[in-house]
């Protein structure tokens, strides 16, 4: 499996990039939003990957973030959400909006997606509901994790003076 591409970009389609990665280009499917944040072309790019195999073809779906896969692999979990349709709801919606439509079960925010009727974003919503705290756990780990890592770090000097008040001096 093709987890991560590290390139160059080649070029680029309304629904595509070509990456080259040491003179093989590969050409990865992307939600608008994943190609929106991609630098533009000739510069160095990471992406991370889902190969998608089938009987005809093997296919490459990029992202921008690990999150965004991991929808991606969720709403494919759902009876009549293809690469397409996901693309389609990943390219309208962020990630963190698509959680909070599913968790609050705001099906007509899921079926702005090109693609997503009222019956398919109802099974959506219906599916997903009990699978998205542990999305939303992992969103609100990664917030502390990244306000800890801005919190300024304490000197030397205030370790000192913590260590000598938990003392008693």
């Amino acid at each position: 499996m093709i987890a991560k591409l590290k390139g160059r970009i080649d070029a680029y389609g309304p629904d595509w990039v070509v990456i080259d990665v040491n003179g093989v280009g590969y050409h990865v499917a992307c939600s608008s939003r994943t190609l929106s944040a991609l630098p533009g072309q000739g510069e160095f790019a990471e992406i991370h990957t889902e190969m998608l195999v089938s009987q005809d073809m093997i296919r490459l779906v990029g992202f921008a973030s690990t999150l965004e896969r991991d929808w991606f692999r969720l709403l494919q979990s759902v009876q009549g959400v293809g690469t397409k349709v996901a693309l389609a709801i990943l390219s309208t919606l962020s990630v963190h909006e698509v959680g909070n439509a599913i968790a609050m079960q705001d099906k007509a925010m899921i079926g702005r997606a090109n693609g997503v009727g009222k019956k398919l974003a109802e099974r959506i919503v219906l599916e997903l509901k009990d699978k998205t705290p542990s999305f939303a756990a992992s969103d609100a780990a990664l917030a502390k994790l990244q306000a800890d890592l801005d919190a300024p770090q304490p000197t030397a000097a205030a370790d000192a003076v913590s260590a000598l008040v938990n003392l008693g001096y």
